[in-house]
């Protein structure tokens, strides 16, 4: 019994030989879409470009038309297991994180600002979410996020 399993799938099927013949068969024709996209000889016409899809009034600034980006850090801000403070009034939570020309400040609630060199821009990225808002000064950006 086993012999004739093991005879049987040596040969192949009558499906698998019909597939076959009609493979060989079909080997040398192209399907005619190819070959009409193969003869047509007509030029093609260039798109016209158009300037951008969104209108001015809803493009947002790319990273190099901004001055700076800023967030909020409500909890405490802890680097290297250090608790960072503020330098003259001791505050150690309710930061604003500013990031502007690869630099790294922190300010106060009081409104001291301190440069941490510990962050780096890539920190910033990886620890904000995205932009809610631009701002034309400074001080809509410390209105905006209640400062």
């Amino acid at each position: 019994m086993f012999h004739r399993m093991r005879r049987r799938a040596a040969e192949p099927s009558d499906a698998e030989r019909r597939f076959f013949e009609q493979a060989a068969r079909l080997a040398d024709q192209v399907p005619p879409y190819i070959e009409r996209a193969w003869t047509a000889d007509q030029p093609v016409e260039p798109v016209p470009a158009v300037e951008d899809f969104l209108p001015p009034e809803l493009r947002v600034a790319s990273h190099d038309q901004l001055e700076g980006r800023m967030t909020s850090w409500k909890q405490p801000l802890v680097l290297d297991g250090e608790l960072v403070a503020c330098a003259e009034c001791g505050a150690y939570r309710d930061w604003l994180i500013l990031s502007t020309h690869d630099q790294i400040w922190l300010r106060c609630r009081a409104g001291h600002q301190q440069h941490e060199t510990r962050l780096d821009t890539a920190w910033y990225n990886r620890n904000t979410g995205p932009a809610d808002a631009t701002h034309a000064t400074f001080e809509d950006g410390l209105r905006h996020l209640g400062h």
